[in-house]
């Protein structure tokens, strides 16, 4: 993973683009759900929130299914990074594998100290273990060209697969129950899809015709349904189709789904919040578990990468890069919030979640950007390597 393919740089300049932006839209529609659940008008957000549409709430119609299709262009472009990219080969994949499990494993097990006691805030153990990729790069973006590209790769490498373990997460340890008839038919779907592929379907109405129909299987099932759009990701063909239905969700999930995910999910009344709800086991658990489990955690999994695993560090970066990577990565937010949903949802520990996501996801923003500025400043190129200022920046 030490260079970008020339064919592969303008498709992964768009996507580092487009998860940038879909960050700042998120930051944005998050500050409006936090001034509004705040101000005199509270009662009409959480009221909007709670408006029945149909056989589910408004936030639920955003959590359950617009958020399908964010899982769905996560899951291509990891499908896209295994096939052709930045995951296409072990050599490629040891750095961020090893620092994405480092980062999910250390986080995991610092909450789980502070939680043991309690069955029910153990339910949280994976709320710190996943990076907002889109807040990440957008903390990232910050620098501008002071960033090696290099970085960006290596930050959106470790976030992907760090993605695909919080999905592999949801799906394994918040599925209460399954229903076995709904269960057969996503199966069926699933064997159907696969079935066109392989006999050279490629008409996009066919797909998205096939991927509602296994949304609703899946949503009865019990398994939470944006899991639907994992399995679509796997299902289409990434040829054309793949590409124009990436391209195509792209801007609706940057502009739209992100934001609004930030609108519901972001609501919190701090009116009766003290330093003594900074104390909570679930509040020190996930704080802590994002601001020190996370960098250690990745700069952990690097290290033993690169000096016992045989796998390069990326040309044009060292240490003092990898750690400030390593404290973006605690930059939860979407995936911590979506996860603490599952876990808490109607329970007066959302609200303890929220406000740790919040403090947790800040502090590592700022200490990342601090690191990186600083090393930035100093102008040092670790020996042997590229200059990091002569490496292709990202607009």
């Amino acid at each position: 993973m030490t260079t970008v393919p020339p064919r592969r740089l303008s498709a992964l300049l768009a996507f580092l683009r487009g998860q940038a932006a879909g960050g700042i839209a998120l930051l944005g529609a998050a500050m409006v759900a936090l001034t509004w659940s705040n101000a005199s008008s509270a009662d009409n957000y959480f009221r909007l929130m709670a408006l029945p549409l149909g056989f589910l709430p408004l936030d639920l119609w955003i959590n359950d299914g617009l958020m399908t299709l964010f899982f769905l262009t996560v899951s291509l472009e990891i499908r896209r990074e295994i096939t052709d990219g930045q995951l296409a080969s072990r050599r490629k994949i040891a750095a961020p594998g090893l620092a994405a499990l480092g980062g999910m494993v250390v986080p995991a097990l610092i909450y789980a100290g502070f939680n043991l006691s309690d069955p029910v805030r153990l339910r949280g153990w994976a709320v710190p273990v996943a990076t907002d990729i889109a807040f990440a790069l957008a903390a990232l973006s910050v620098l501008g060209r002071r960033v090696p590209m290099a970085l960006k790769v290596f930050l959106t490498a470790l976030a992907i697969i760090d993605d695909l373990g919080a999905i592999a997460v949801i799906a394994l340890f918040y599925t209460p129950r399954l229903a076995p008839l709904p269960l057969a038919a996503a199966c069926v779907i699933c064997g159907g899809l696969y079935a066109l592929r392989r006999s050279g379907v490629r008409a996009m109405w066919v797909y998205a015709a096939g991927g509602v129909a296994l949304w609703a299987c899946v949503l009865s099932t019990g398994i939470h349904p944006t899991i639907a759009g994992v399995a679509l990701a796997f299902l289409v063909p990434m040829d054309d189709t793949g590409h124009r239905l990436e391209a195509g969700l792209g801007a609706w999930v940057t502009w739209l789904v992100l934001p609004l995910f930030g609108l519901a999910n972001a609501g919190l009344r701090l009116d009766g919040v003290t330093l003594a709800d900074f104390g909570t086991p679930v509040m020190l658990g996930i704080a802590l578990a994002l601001v020190i489990g996370k960098p250690a955690g990745v700069f952990g999994g690097t290290w033993i990468a690169v000096r016992l695993g045989g796998a390069r560090m990326p040309a044009g970066l060292d240490w003092l890069h990898v750690f400030g990577v390593a404290a973006l990565c605690g930059i939860g937010f979407t995936m911590s919030l979506f996860i603490g949903d599952l876990g808490f949802h109607g329970s007066p520990i959302q609200a303890e979640v929220k406000l740790a996501v919040f403090t947790g996801s800040v502090i590592s923003a700022v200490l990342g950007i601090t690191v990186l500025a600083i090393r930035s400043r100093s102008g040092r190129t670790p020996p042997g390597r590229s200059n990091p200022s002569k490496t292709p920046a990202s607009p």
